[in-house]
């Protein structure tokens, strides 16, 4: 077996690295569950033809905000299939909101909750996150253009943090 360097990381908030550097997945079976809930948010930008199309429901592939919303709730629900270190929750509830901006944007909110023994944020941020690339899956035959962009993460409240909202 491969014996791992101790690394020095600068700070010693870095919880899903072990004593010797080696990533872990973080032990929160002391912690007591507690109401959790996070909402993070995407935009896509496109040609303004592209929106469009969207709002008229003209797009080849189908009604791109339905799509897109339940490709948003799906991804939440798999987020620790696809980030390795993130715990499997029991989400509670999921909703992702799009919201046309003219003349060429859509912006993506997307909301998890669960009661739990560590926070939602990566639900949340996978779930903006890919709504975001279904939208540009769905559009790309007629703009190959489109940008995703501003994936973050706005605000989380529950556990020993407390609530955390962006720019205050």
């Amino acid at each position: 077996m491969a014996k791992t360097k101790k690394r020095k990381t600068g700070t010693d908030k870095l919880t899903h690295l072990d004593e010797s550097g080696a990533a872990r997945m973080v032990d929160v079976s002391a912690k007591p569950v507690s109401p959790r809930r996070a909402v993070a948010s995407a935009e896509v930008r496109m040609a303004p033809e592209t929106l469009t199309l969207i709002l008229d429901e003209k797009v080849p592939k189908g009604d791109v905000f339905s799509v897109a919303r339940i490709a948003g709730i799906q991804a939440a629900k798999r987020a620790s299939d696809l980030i390795p270190l993130c715990h499997p929750l029991p989400l509670e509830a999921v909703e992702v909101r799009l919201e046309a901006q003219p003349p060429d944007r859509i912006l993506i909110t997307a909301s998890t909750t669960v009661q739990a023994r560590t926070g939602v944020e990566m639900e949340a941020m996978t779930a903006a996150s890919v709504a975001a690339l279904t939208i540009y899956d769905m559009c790309k035959a007629v703009d190959r253009g489109i940008v995703i962009g501003s994936i973050r993460l706005e605000e989380k409240s529950g556990g020993r943090s407390g609530t955390w909202r962006r720019g205050g």
